[in-house]
C-alpha cells in the first residue's frame, strides 16, 4: 500500500494480495481520521459482500471469486466505542463471464490494482447499535 496526503484528502494504492478494509483501516487510524467518505474502484480476486436479512437481523455473505473489476466502492469512515468504523458496499463484475455481485463489504483482496480517495470530514460521528433496526446507526455527538 502507498498513500499520499493532499489537504483533507488521502489518494491510496492499494496492491496486488493486500485486503482493502484492512489498508483502509490501517490510514485511518495512521492519518487520525475518523468521520469521512471513501471512494474506490481497481480489480480484485476474492471479495465477500452481505446483505441484511431484516427478518434475522443478521448478514447473509457470500463469498465470489475470479478476474472482477470494482465498478463501485463507496462509503464512509466514523466510529463507535471510540475506534474506526467502516461502512463500505461493492459492486464488482465481470462483463465476460455476465456476473455482476454487490452488497456490504466483508473483505476483498485485490488481484491487480485498487485506487482509493478518502475524504477527512472534521467533526464526530459515533455508531450506535439500534436494537429496533439491527444495526450500528449514525449517532450525532456534536
Amino acid at each position: 500500500m502507498e498513500y499520499r496526503v493532499y489537504g483533507n484528502d488521502v489518494v491510496l494504492r492499494i496492491q496486488k494480495g493486500e485486503e482493502i478494509l484492512t489498508c483502509l483501516k490501517e490510514v485511518c487510524e495512521k492519518e487520525h481520521i475518523t468521520l469521512g467518505s471513501v471512494t474506490g474502484l481497481g480489480a480484485v480476486g476474492e471479495v465477500t459482500l452481505g446483505v441484511f436479512n431484516r427478518e434475522k437481523f443478521a448478514y447473509e455473505k457470500q463469498t465470489y471469486t475470479g478476474d472482477m473489476e470494482i465498478a463501485s466502492c463507496v462509503g464512509n469512515i466514523s466510529t463507535m466505542e471510540g475506534k474506526n468504523y467502516l461502512h463500505i458496499h461493492m459492486v464488482v463484475g465481470n462483463v465476460t463471464d455476465g456476473i455482476c455481485h454487490a452488497g456490504h463489504l466483508n473483505r476483498a483482496v485485490v488481484s491487480l490494482t485498487g485506487e482509493f480517495i478518502l475524504h477527512k470530514i472534521e467533526g464526530t460521528v459515533e455508531r450506535e447499535y439500534s436494537p429496533e433496526v439491527g444495526l450500528n446507526l449514525f449517532k450525532f455527538v456534536d
